[in-house]
């Protein structure tokens, strides 16, 4: 397992990517201590597009904006 600082690891992503896609695990450290762990995606871990679609529909039910419009809500963050 290779160790980097945040620095290296934000100049040399894709190298770290490719390190990773190899089947290789990168730890990302900021000031000394452990901050992230990059590791290869199991296959199981992986979803189609239609089971994501499903998962976030069901995350979205029963959930409302309180009468709002989506433009309403769009021109409300502009004022800011």
């Amino acid at each position: 397992m290779m160790t980097v600082g945040s620095y290296e690891a934000k100049t040399r992503l894709p190298a770290l990517l490719d390190e990773v896609a190899r089947g290789g695990m990168v730890t990302i450290t900021r000031y000394g201590m452990l901050a992230a762990v990059l590791r290869p995606v199991d296959e199981f871990e992986r979803m189609s597009v239609d089971e994501a679609i499903d998962r976030l529909t069901e995350l979205g039910k029963g959930k409302s904006l309180g009468g709002l419009t989506i433009r309403e809500l769009i021109e409300e963050g502009r004022r800011y």
